[in-house]
Formats: structure tokens, sequence, C-alpha cells
């Protein structure tokens, strides 16, 4: 009897943002029959987009999944996000599943972010299918499509040619099959292949036949002695080339219009690999563990979503080998605590379902109320202990502040942020101490924009979004020997410190050097560290504008106590002295951050964007361009880019994004000093 789990399969749709991913989810899954009618993006009823935010801006910002039966067989499939504000987690999504629809919009063909994805999909070394899809719109060109996928460093296997006739999408011929078959309410009827496209299938036929061939030694060798192969022999060495990752079959899909959902799940059901045929999940520490039914549990947490109505968290597990089933018992490998694992799940969209039967490896079931563990976790079973080997989380591009609509509840608001890194690992949250500032880190000024309204809807919370401030430094430049003295006398005992310093500007990147030169016991020993904190506590409180100054050395050469009146605290108060006197003598400077950035678009906005990189006081250090897309370098001021992400997405269409790292400080031009000052006196009511 044939194994379940032989024609099982895992598969993420992934793509840019607006190229109709979750159009084609839609689509799968009204031709599975798993939902009675296709919903639109447009009117806000697509199954897998329905938080309030996905509705709203008619795009995902969070991934979806579905379970559905196809031909009896069992498909789980993840939709996930396009905009690259909302995929910061995905490698861990990937790691959930066994293949990849990678979709290619046919009116723009590869975009700038469709490189990054398409890294992600290889480095994640996953079996993939090219859709191209959107066939039906008015300027869609397959041949353009196609062409684009060189940039990916690809050779494209086209098993589908779109018929076209009058600008519409009416059909496709099967390339290797040698039909044509066009779309009718009946779904397809096979057709004779149109006279016009003889030819061209003709040519894509035999490009095809040779690059499956070359795919495989036994295959190339026999294809060179006789010219041919043999039908069993092409599908045969189209999936061994598809599952080592040698071989992408493109595909042609029109979503909307319902044309090709069917032909693609059986392609997904021919091509894809089964959860069997897994090359085994890699340990931490480098191991290999197979794929088994049998075999010791293991699952892997690679989402944590919130259920839309409840809030209650649920996480989304990856059976990687042995077969779950509910009540099992399972390690969590970070926390170190034995998780329950209580009811298990079925998903597709928002509707859950009680699963009725374990699920073995490769099944994606939700489990909710897990006491700790997160995204990322591995449960295993407790006698054979093994943890995923997790990538490192792409840093956040982005900080604002945020601060309650009324006052005193600032508890209330951090506390409501906070519950959304559960199910958002790329948002970080952390209170400022220099500035005071609650801020809220992501992967652009949408996700953060987005990340606020859902805290406001679920947690009933008025939360005020602000531009952070600037994390600016202050330094000096010069040398000087300047006196610190406290003396105080109030009756009793007095407080008296006396110290000499000679206080210098360093080059930047230097950080703060203290060095006691004291001889002859001037200040005792113990006074010393005092005098160095001091220094350091009125450094941190700065001298232009309240930012900390750094950058400088402090040489303590001299001073003078009092046996009874000197204390810790008197030679603490005479260090701060000291420094401010050394900074009303010395050439006080504001540094400002400058950020690498390098930021992907279409070859057509480059003088766009460049342009306005050099109106923010960006200096380019170098560009490349590849296959339409140009890649800029540049250092710019981070206070010129706090809001860039909604300024790059006018230039470019949507198809530009950016990545941001800080790389140094510099000295702050004057009139950005003067307006930094002029706000730091504003709020100090001066």
């Amino acid at each position: 009897m044939a194994n379940p789990l032989d024609m099982q399969r895992s598969y993420a749709i992934v793509g840019t943002g607006g190229c109709g991913k979750t159009s084609l989810a839609e689509m799968l899954l009204f031709d599975a029959g798993a939902i009675s009618r296709m919903g639109a993006i447009e009117e806000g009823t697509t199954c897998l987009d329905y938080e309030p935010e996905e509705i709203r801006r008619r795009g995902s910002i969070q991934p979806a999944v579905a379970s559905f039966l196809w031909n009896k067989n069992r498909h789980f499939l993840l939709d996930i996000p396009g905009d690259g504000n909302f995929t910061g987690d995905l490698e861990y999504l990937l790691k959930g599943v066994d293949s990849v629809l990678f979709v290619i919009d046919a009116v723009d063909g590869v975009r700038p972010l469709t490189k990054r994805f398409w890294n992600h999909v290889r480095e994640a070394n996953l079996p993939t299918l090219l859709v191209i899809g959107k066939m039906d719109r008015d300027r869609a060109n397959f041949s353009m499509a196609v062409d684009s996928l060189s940039t990916l460093g690809v050779r494209p296997v086209v098993l589908q040619l779109p018929i076209m006739e009058g600008g519409s999408f009416a059909g496709y011929v099967d390339v290797l099959g040698g039909k044509a078959y066009r779309f009718d309410d009946k779904g397809t009827t096979e057709c004779p292949i149109p006279e016009a496209m003889q030819d061209e299938v003709a040519i894509t036929h035999d490009l095809a036949v040779e690059n499956i061939a070359e795919s495989d030694e036994e295959l190339l060798e026999k294809y060179l002695d006789e010219g041919a192969l043999s039908p069993e022999e092409l599908h045969a060495g189209l999936r061994k080339g598809v599952l080592s990752e040698q071989i992408y079959p493109v595909v042609v899909t029109a979503a909307l219009e319902n044309k090709g959902g069917t032909a693609l799940l059986a392609t997904i059901a021919d091509l894809f690999p089964s959860p069997l045929e897994n090359p085994g999940i890699m340990d931490e520490a480098g191991g290999i563990h197979k794929v088994d039914p049998e075999g010791p549990l293991a699952c892997f947490v690679f989402k944590t979503v919130a259920d839309p109505v409840s809030g209650q968290l649920y996480s989304l597990l990856r059976v990687l080998s042995g077969t779950l089933s509910s009540d099992t018992q399972l390690l969590n490998m970070t926390s170190g605590d034995i998780e329950r694992m209580g009811g298990l799940l079925s998903i597709t969209g928002k509707t859950t379902s009680a699963c009725k039967e374990a699920m073995g490896p490769g099944s994606i079931v939700a489990v909710s109320k897990l006491k700790s563990t997160k995204t990322g976790d591995t449960l295993a079973d407790p006698k054979a202990p093994f943890k995923v080997a997790v990538p490192a989380l792409p840093p956040q591009l982005i900080t604002f502040a945020i601060a309650p609509k009324t006052r005193g509840e600032e508890d209330k608001v951090f506390a409501a942020i906070q519950k959304l890194l559960d199910d958002d690992i790329t948002l970080k949250l952390e209170h400022d101490e220099e500035t005071g500032d609650i801020l809220l880190s992501g992967m652009g000024q949408l996700h953060i924009e987005l990340s606020v309204e859902r805290a406001k809807r679920r947690f009933k919370v008025d939360i005020d979004l602000k531009t952070p401030k600037v994390p600016y430094r202050e330094t000096v430049k010069g040398k000087v020997q300047v006196q610190g003295r406290h003396k105080k006398q109030s009756g009793g005992r007095g407080q008296f410190g006396d110290c000499w310093i000679e206080m210098e500007g360093l080059p930047r990147g230097s950080g703060y050097v203290f060095e006691d030169a004291i001889v002859g016991g001037a200040i005792p020993k113990q006074y010393i560290p005092a005098v160095d904190k001091g220094i350091q506590e009125a450094a941190a409180r700065g001298y232009i504008a309240g930012y900390p100054v750094v950058d400088f050395k402090v040489k303590l050469y001299d001073g003078s106590y009092h046996t009874v009146d000197s204390s810790e605290m008197a030679f603490k108060i005479a260090g701060s002295l000291a420094f401010k006197n050394a900074m009303e003598k010395l050439k006080a400077v504001l540094l400002e951050p400058i950020v690498l950035m390098t930021v992907s678009i279409p070859d057509e906005s480059m003088g766009d964007v460049i342009g306005d990189l050099s109106s923010r006081r960006g200096k380019v250090i170098g560009s490349d361009s590849q296959g339409g897309v140009t890649e800029i370098k540049a250092h710019v001021p981070m206070s010129e880019i706090l809001r860039y992400a909604s300024d790059l997405r006018s230039m470019t269409g949507g198809q530009g994004f950016f990545t941001m790292e800080f790389d140094h400080y510099e000295e702050a031009p004057t009139p950005v000093v003067d307006k930094v000052v002029e706000e730091y006196k504003a709020s100090r009511g001066e």
C-alpha cells in the first residue's frame, strides 16, 4: 500500500508585492474545492488576507496558511507577503515548506526586490517552480518576463507557452507534451496548436529537452548519441532536475480569470517533492537528521500568529520527523520546558478545524496555548533532543518613537507593543535611557505604522507615532588644562574636592580614555575613580545640545584634598566641574550619524534616486547595473532618511527597496548644528 506522504506537498508562494500571489493562492484553493467562491483583493474578500490592515491596504502583511486536499492528497500552502516591510522572517518561513512557487508578474518581469527574495529561496535549497502570472493584463509580455529571469542566474525550462488571441489569454501549449489547451466554461479543452505558434513551440521544445538532458550525465550521453529522449526519460529527468535545483520550470496563469490553476496543481503534484524526499534537517552542530515518519518526533515553529477573533496566539509547526498527535509532550530545545501539544488545528486563512488524524513529516499544524514556545524554537522528543539551525534575523532598518496620547500611560503602551513581538519577531522594542523615548524598530516605515495600528485595535490603546531623536554625539577639538574645584562650607563638616585635568580631542571612534597621572598622593587613590565618574556623567549630559560627548582623553595630573572635608562625592563634583571648564575652552563639535545605504531600483529610476540622495547630503560611493536593476551604495546622514521608505516607493512606483546600517560619525554642518541646538533649547524652555 502506498504511503500517503508520497503525494503530500508543501510549498510557499513567494514574489514581490502586487505580483498576484494571494490571487494565485485563491485560485488554487477554489480549483481544489477548498473554498466555494473566489474572493478578490480589491473587494477584501480573499480567504488568506483577513486582517483589517490587509483588507484596507489591499495587500498581505503576514503569512497565511492553507491546508487542503487535491485528488485526495494533502497540500499545505504558505502565502508569504511580498512587501519588504513584512519579509524580515522569510528564512524562518521557508523552513516550514518543501518547495516554492516563485511568482513573476507578466507585466513587470523581474523587479529589484525579486532578486532579494530569489537569493533567500536559493539559500534555503528548495525546489522551485516559476509561475508567470497576470497573463490576462493589458501589458502582459510573456517573452519579456522569461527573458528577465536571466538576471536571477537561472536557465528556465518553459513547460507552457501562452496562447494569446486579440490580447486575451486564451489558452496554453504543453511544450513537452506537444498539446494545446483552450480555456472555456469547463476549464480547458484540448485543441490544435495554433499555426502561428508552431515554430515557437518547436524551438522551445528543443531548448527544454537540451536543458533537461544537460542536468543529468546519463541523459546527456544518450541525447548526444541518439538525438532524442523518450517521454518517460524526459519526465524523469525533469523531476530529478527540479529536486536537485538544476531545473526551474516555467508555467503561465491568470488567477483573476481562474486560468491555469488546475494545470498548476497537477504540475505541483507531478514535480514537487514529498516530505519523504527531503534530504534531511540540519541541526545547530551541522548534523543532518533524517526525515522518518517512524523516527523520533521533532517540530519546528516557523511562525506565531494571533487568532483574528480571540487574539489567542497559535504556533505554526512543521513536523520535521516522526508523527505528531494530540496531547504529545515535547521538549522545547530553547527554553528547556516540556510543552503539551493539546489539540492540533488545521488552518486555512482565519478558519481553524481540529485535526482528526496524526500528522507526519511535512505537515503544517497549529497549536495554541504553549507556555514558553516562540518562533524559531524546536520541539523535540525528550529522549532524542534535536535543535534546528536557525538563521540570524536581518537588522531592523528604521526606528520610531511611540508615546501614549494620554500622559501617564507609557507602561500600558509599552506592554501593548511588547505583545506584538510574540507574533512578529522582526520588531524590536526598547526604552532609550538617553532620550527617554520608547523606541519601536522594524523593517520599514509601513511596518512600524501598521504594527502600531494593530496594537491600537487589539489592545485598545491610543498611541502616537513620532520621529525619534537622531543619536547625535558631541566631541571636542584641541587640548587644554583646567581645574575643577568644589568647596562648600555650611557648618559642621564641609565638602572639598580639587583636581587638575588635561583634556584633548581624539580621532573618531576612539571613545573615552582616562589616565591617572597623579604622583605623590596629591589626590588619594580612593578618590580618583570618583573624578573619572564625575567626568563621564557630565560627558553623558552633553554640552552643545544634550548629546553624549565622545572621543576625548582626560589626564588627571594634580589636585588637593582635605583630610576631613574630602569625599568621593566632592571629587565627583570636582571632576564634572573640570569637564565643564574644559568644554568652555575647547572647540565643541556636533557629530551626526552616517549610514551606509544600499538602494536597489529599476534602471529608469536611477537619475531621480541619485538626485534625491544628493539633496539629502548623501555621497554616492558606487553603483552597479545588471538586468535592468541598479544597485546604489551611498553614505547618507541618518537625519535625512528617517522617512525615506515612502519617498523611495513614490520615486520607483513601489519597485525600489533599500537596506541601511550605521557606518560612522561625521562633523555636522553649521545649519544642522544651529537647528539641533535650537530644538534643544526649546525643549528646555530656554
